[in-house]
């Protein structure tokens, strides 16, 4: 990290007290995992389960930091061309019927140069040139292909980007990169071993709460309580997508539009698609609040 950006978050505890003014409350584990990455100036791979958290503190610690936030969302079949650099075909194109119009003649290496390249989410950070370096979030890397994971290599290693054409481009301040992982797959070693690595787990009861309590100020503290309980019992379940921090709060802004002040069957069946995601999980959950009706 930058002399500047070290004196903006001197120690763990100043990160965390910047997350809570941005609304997240941040537990000690993934502040100290955040801090070390922007101490050392190191990529940190988050992982965990889905609705923990995961990309949102990645956008929060952007807006803590007040600097810009690059979002790369990953895909199967994501390329190199959406990813880290293009060519502006179209501008190539007018160039050379500029240049005929005029009776000139273009080489191949004069439509290959900086004045028509396009700059994607990697790229522009590598070229970022702000006061402080942005938080580049490369989000679900697990859902973009092997080849994807090998052209980060390069700019995880280097904080650099190589274009063939041209040469290679290294950022004066290397950009705080964030990567997430649901593990829907494995990644492979070398990306691994050029990032920081931190497991977000699902929050503990009182966090949880306390989490509910920020997100949806409007809602009763009966309601937070009994939801907290039967979410933390939920994940236990024989469940296709158990429920994240996400689908609670979801399911919890739900209960409190519903009127709800606690946790009964027929607003909680009402509302029950907030955390059941699939027909099976539906049918399980719906036989879970009775059953916690029952209790």
């Amino acid at each position: 990290m930058t002399d500047a950006g070290t004196a903006i978050v001197p120690d763990v505890d100043d990160l965390i007290r910047r997350f809570d003014a941005q609304d997240y409350l941040l537990d000690e584990g993934t502040a100290t995992a955040l801090f070390l990455a922007l101490r050392l100036g190191r990529p940190l791979l988050l992982e965990g389960e889905p609705g923990v958290g995961k990309t949102t503190a990645a956008k929060a610690l952007a807006a803590a930091l007040g600097t810009p936030l690059v979002r790369l969302q990953c895909y199967e079949g994501l390329a190199a061309d959406e990813a880290l650099y293009d060519w502006n075909y179209q501008r190539q194109l007018l160039a050379v019927r500029l240049s005929e119009a005029r009776g000139e003649r273009l080489e191949e290496a004069d439509l290959f140069t900086e004045r028509f390249l396009l700059e994607r989410p990697i790229l522009r950070c590598v070229r970022h040139r702000g006061a402080l370096p942005p938080v580049l979030l490369i989000d679900e890397i697990d859902r973009a292909d092997d080849e994807f994971e090998a052209l980060l290599l390069e700019f995880l290693g280097e904080a650099s980007v190589t274009v063939p054409e041209i040469g290679t481009f290294a950022a004066d301040r290397p950009p705080i990169v964030v990567l997430t992982s649901n593990r829907s797959r494995d990644l492979h070693d070398a990306l691994r071993r050029r990032c920081l690595y931190h497991w977000i787990d699902y929050p503990e009861p009182a966090r949880a709460a306390a989490i509910l309590r920020r997100t949806v100020p409007g809602a009763a503290e009966p309601l937070i309580t009994s939801v907290t309980d039967f979410v933390r019992a939920a994940r236990t379940l024989d469940l296709d997508k158990a429920p994240g921090v996400a689908e609670t709060i979801d399911w919890v802004s739900a209960l409190a539009a519903l009127g709800a002040s606690e946790l009964v069957p027929a607003t909680a069946l009402a509302s029950i698609g907030a955390i059941a995601k699939t027909p099976d999980d539906r049918t399980v959950l719906t036989d879970a609040v009775s059953a916690y009706a029952e209790r």
